[in-house]
């Protein structure tokens, strides 16, 4: 049997920007992604912990230690620049994966530089 499970997160990131005019995604700087084993084009969750709004998109590349969190298109009407949010990967795993595995958590300070 296979099952899904966390794979990694960005705790508590700061959106720094919403681009309603681009097409979809969630801009990340790379370097956060790196850290988070997260991909470009991967789907990932997006959790905003002010409004509480829970949704999915994929992930484009930002430029190395930016800070850059920015929500595009549609995702943009779901969030403001400032709002912290936490970003989500999952993993599908089996039987003998799901005792070893480990998520990565990557925590960030207010301007989304890497804590822990």
């Amino acid at each position: 049997m296979i099952q899904e499970f966390l794979y990694s997160k960005i705790h508590r990131a700061t959106v720094t920007d919403a681009n309603l005019n681009y097409v979809g995604s969630i801009t990340i700087d790379e370097s956060l992604m790196k850290a988070a084993k997260i991909r470009e084009w991967q789907k990932v969750d997006i959790l905003d912990i002010n409004n509480g709004e829970r949704f999915q998109t994929y992930v484009i590349k930002g430029e190395p230690n930016s800070g850059c969190i920015c929500l595009n298109g549609a995702a943009a009407r779901k969030v403001q620049p400032g709002d912290k949010v936490i970003i989500i990967s999952y993993a599908y795993l089996n039987e003998n994966e799901i005792d070893k595995h480990t998520p990565t958590v990557v925590i960030v300070d207010d301007n989304n530089k890497i804590v822990k």
